[in-house]
């Protein structure tokens, strides 16, 4: 993709169109005010003045005045809906905005998603506030935060990040398709729980009024009633006598509304949700797209019959008209006279005959386009990032490698290389030199790459490999669970990988930091030594500069990097820069003196 505009210029372009739109939709929306009342003063007056002269007439002109009233208020109910609908785009583009300036702190987090153990996600701060998820995640589905988790949580295949790179760089400069799908959304988000209800309903076997009795029962009520309505309006029957009738009539339909609202119960709430779901089948399903992946999502909501947008779109129907029992006058008469509640559940086990198979495969398509527009926006907005290359055998290379979270203008980059196994890059460096943080670069840009993401590098090249770390540890008081030993199940996880020969890149910071200097430094020798003996690949960051000397002992399996600092006088000065070799300059002295530590 190439984008000559920066994302910024875009943004406030389509926020100055769209506050134009905006105002002239208020505009609309005062003048269909002014109309219906005008409407109503004016047909009043005229209405009385023809009854005076003759029914018909006055009879005539209220029928006119109806039908207008109801054409001028179905255009007004149009225009509202694009007063939600662009009020929402420049929502998206004012965050969008924000988002580029590095405030996203009010967004959703994914907290929720955190798992109590796992192989990197705590370390590398991928959920809670200021996380990678908070900063990329644009889903607004429960459906979507959720498969967007699961992709940072369990890497693709090789297959599956390329069809993902194919479908983002197509997706990202169509900037404003992506906004419209995102809108959608925001109106009504889609959640699990409405999805639950849904299959459940649909894996439900207990169907009601489905004999084929039902095919003449309710026709032939429905004549019957309406006659008997009927023949009392033209004085065949008394009162008195369509009363006992009505009464009988509605002592039957009530008995099969009760039954009804079983199915009611399940699917009561779920129309508005539907609704956004046809709006976003019926966006996506039959744009022209080009990449494989892209392709397969419509493919998947296709069928020889009518489109997925239109099936969907019978389902909202019919459950807005099961919403009419909410109206208890126009129930009470619909349902004695046609029987309404046994013709909607009719309706709907004829449409759950027809689609029980499709309505899961709706959830996740809507799921997999917010991701991918969660994606397509991440380069979007940060175009002069890469596109990772991978490689059949283990390799890590990077240049320019950054952190995503840290501001554009703050963010020191470094290139960093390690081919071949075993490899143990040791970094040693003073405190608050970087070495954390260079750490927590390469886990998330591996983390990105094997999303299927475009990594914050200029170039990365790398292997299909299994992220580990060990960089923050927590104690658990419900478990019991001290620090050091929260620790050793942690490096435990580790080991059992290295010995299994399985391809992992290993992160590690300060280990061992909860016992004496001998034990750790004994400690990290002797996992160094046998990650290189199983032919494992680790970047340990230490302070124990001591470590550095086994390059030493292991000139092919080991190499020494370093974050330096510049001491003048009591003052510390960092350049935040990987350098290769070994760290000289020590800095924790000069900042124990600076809190009033007295040596």
């Amino acid at each position: 993709m190439i984008q000559t505009i920066s994302a910024e210029t875009i943004y406030r372009e389509q926020l100055h169109d769209l506050n134009s739109k905006l105002a002239t939709y208020k505009k609309k929306q005062n003048l269909f005010g002014w109309l219906r009342l005008s409407l109503f003063i004016i047909s009043a007056v005229i209405a009385f003045s023809l009854f005076t002269f003759s029914i018909t007439g006055g009879v005539v002109s209220i029928v006119l005045t109806i039908i207008s009233f109801i054409i001028l208020v179905s255009v007004d109910a149009d225009n509202n809906k694009e007063i939600i609908n662009t009020r929402n785009l420049i929502l998206i583009n004012e965050e969008e905005l924000l988002i580029l300036k590095d405030e996203y702190s009010n967004r959703y987090d994914g907290s929720s998603y955190a798992p109590s153990v796992h192989d990197y996600a705590n370390d590398l701060d991928i959920f809670g506030p200021s996380s990678v998820f908070q900063y990329i995640n644009r889903c607004s589905s429960e459906q979507g935060r959720a498969l967007l988790a699961n992709n940072f949580l369990i890497p693709l295949d090789k297959k599956e990040i390329l069809e993902r790179h194919e479908a983002i760089k197509e997706l990202a400069p169509m900037h404003q398709w992506r906004h419209q799908l995102a809108s959608y959304l925001l109106k009504t988000p889609v959640t699990v729980k409405s999805q639950e209800r849904i299959e459940s309903w649909i894996d439900d076997p207990d169907e009601m009024f489905i004999h084929k009795a039902w095919d003449w029962i309710v026709p032939v009520y429905s004549i019957i009633s309406v006659s008997i309505g009927l023949a009392t309006i033209f004085g065949f029957i008394s009162i008195t006598v369509f009363s006992l009738f009505f009464i009988l009539f509605f002592l039957v339909s009530g008995n099969f509304s009760r039954k009804a609202s079983k199915t009611y119960s399940l699917l009561n709430g779920v129309a508005k949700e539907i609704d956004t779901i046809q709006e976003i089948v019926a966006w996506a399903e039959n744009k022209e797209f080009k990449a494989s992946l892209l392709l397969q999502l419509q493919q998947s909501v296709k069928s020889n019959e009518k489109t997925a947008s239109f099936q969907i779109k019978q389902l909202k129907d019919i459950l807005n008209r099961f919403d009419i029992r909410l109206n208890w006058l126009a129930f009470i008469f619909l349902n004695s006279f046609l029987l309404w509640d046994v013709r909607q559940v009719r309706a709907l086990n004829s449409w759950k005959h027809k689609n029980r198979y499709k309505v899961r495969g709706w959830f996740y398509f809507i799921g997999q386009f917010e991701v991918l527009h969660s994606l397509a926006t991440l380069f979007f907005n940060n175009p002069q990032w890469s596109w990772p290359l991978f490689e059949n055998y283990f390799q890590l290379k990077g240049k320019a490698i950054g952190h995503p979270l840290i501001p554009v203008s703050k963010r020191v980059t470094s290139d960093f290389s390690l081919k071949g196994s075993p490899k143990i890059a040791i970094i040693t460096g003073s405190n608050m030199a970087g070495k954390s943080t260079f750490l927590r670069s390469l886990g998330v840009n591996v983390l990105l790459a094997q999303m299927g993401a475009p990594v914050c590098c200029e170039s990365f090249c790398l292997s299909q490999m299994r992220l580990l770390s060990s960089m923050r540890i927590e104690d658990n008081l419900a478990e019991s669970t001290s620090t050091f030993y929260a620790e050793l199940k942690k490096l435990k996880t580790i080991v059992d990988a290295v010995n299994r020969h399985e391809p992992v890149f290993i992160l590690l910071d300060e280990i061992l930091r909860g016992t004496n200097s001998l034990d750790r430094h004994q400690g990290s020798k002797a996992l160094i030594r046998q990650m290189i003996r199983k032919r494992g690949v680790a970047v340990l960051a230490t302070h124990d500069v001591e470590l550095a000397k086994m390059e030493e002992l292991f000139t092919d399996g080991i190499e020494n990097y370093h974050f330096d600092v510049q001491v003048k006088g009591e003052e510390l000065y960092f350049d935040y820069l990987l350098k290769k070799g070994v760290c000289t300059n020590l800095n924790a002295t000069i900042l124990m003196k600076k809190i009033g530590i007295e040596l």
